[in-house]
């Protein structure tokens, strides 16, 4: 295969000879192993993304066969921190390797249907990582400057992207096994070096990592630079929503306040006070947002499964409704497995005092191992499943 099969220069001269200063043959710091050395951590960057995203997508909206369990409480916190450390890691590789392919991408294809071909998945690959991961970061940010709804359209665009992936994999395999047979310790023929390319992404990608990673790993907060949230807010734990955009202030605040409990034709009514007045119980847990930062907290209330016992709960399902009169999460679903975990809380305190109402105050679900979307605040109505 020739050099211009990889896109570069058959023979580009720095010197007599078309060789760098020592004599050794001079290259060129753009090609395939750049391109092939950034790619394959790229590639993993990618797959965690798909992997963590695909949990994250099925804890919100469970199929049928999907069972996801209570404990280890950390587990979501782990995989959706990865999720979101490794997109935003992938970020300055991508940058790398469309710098070291970029005078491929524009040149003129031969008109070949297996040529067409290779360049429709390119482009398809390119542009689909690019949505993903451009679109991911703004949404760490919760700023949505589109029109569509993101959950649907990241979740939709990943499988374009790993199909991508998996496609120009199988036809440039030849191409990336060559490229990684070549050295990179090679004189340049001309400024910087392919080593010195590989290093500059290696450390971006590492700085990149840790400016977001202290949003979910409590000892590098410190480096969180660039993460929106790293544990500030009412009560030492940040908040997505707050009551006054969930419109609850007033509701929230009334002194004739019930919680409705019901399985089936028996229902029963708490008051805060009510509440308060039942066996407590205190569990430390962490609340894990799907932008990925996670805060531990120490909660404390009314076990979930002994408050369902007033009801006669017999085992089940459970749906949650907040005072929230709008919102696509003012209702929440919570498996058997949650309902039955000595930890699941109807919490009324959180580190010793009581709701901030930023926090769900009169009370709110917290439950192991859980998105933090999904643990409703602002409880009006618990309702056993059928």
């Amino acid at each position: 295969m020739s050099a211009q099969d990889h896109g570069e220069p058959a023979h580009r001269p720095d010197g007599p000879g078309g060789h760098g200063p020592a004599g050794a043959p001079a290259t060129p710091a753009r090609g395939p192993e750049i391109a092939a050395r950034v790619g394959m951590p790229l590639g993993v960057a990618i797959l965690v993304c798909f992997v963590t995203g695909l949990l994250s997508h099925w804890i919100q909206h469970p199929p049928d066969w999907f069972h996801w369990p209570a404990h280890p409480v950390w587990l979501y916190r782990v995989t959706q921190g990865l999720h979101v450390i490794a997109g935003v890691a992938a970020i300055p590789l991508l940058l790398v390797k469309l710098w070291a392919v970029y005078p491929r991408l524009f040149q003129r294809p031969r008109l070949s249907p297996l040529v067409l071909a290779e360049r429709g998945s390119i482009a398809l690959l390119v542009g689909s990582v690019i949505f993903q991961l451009a679109t991911g970061l703004v949404n760490i940010a919760q700023f949505y400057p589109w029109k569509f709804f993101f959950p649907q359209a990241h979740y939709a665009m990943a499988y374009v992207a790993l199909g991508a992936l998996a496609v120009h994999l199988a036809v440039k395999l030849p191409v990336i096994r060559t490229a990684l047979d070549r050295p990179v310790n090679t004189p340049p023929s001309s400024g910087i070096s392919r080593r010195a390319v590989l290093n500059a992404g290696w450390i971006a990608a590492a700085v990149a990592g840790l400016a977001v990673a202290g949003q979910s790993v409590p000892f590098l907060r410190w480096l969180a630079v660039l993460a929106p949230r790293s544990g500030e807010g009412p009560q030492g734990v940040p908040v997505n929503r707050t009551a006054v955009a969930a419109g609850v202030v007033d509701r929230a605040r009334d002194p004739g306040y019930r919680l409705i409990v019901a399985a089936g034709d028996r229902t029963r009514e708490f008051g805060r006070a009510e509440l308060a007045a039942l066996p407590q119980t205190s569990a430390r847990l962490p609340i894990a947002c799907v932008e990925g930062w996670s805060a531990s907290a120490q909660w404390s209330g009314v076990r979930l499964r002994d408050l369902l016992g007033s009801v006669g709960y017999r085992g089940g399902a459970v749906r949650f409704e907040s005072l929230e009169e709008s919102g696509i999460y003012r209702t929440s679903i919570l498996p058997a497995v949650h309902v039955a975990a000595a930890d699941t809380l109807v919490a009324l305190m959180i580190n010793g005092q009581p709701l901030d109402l930023d926090h769900g105050y009169p009370c709110r679900l917290i439950a192991p191992n859980r998105p933090g979307v999904l643990q409703t605040k602002w409880l009006a109505r618990i309702e056993v499943l059928a």
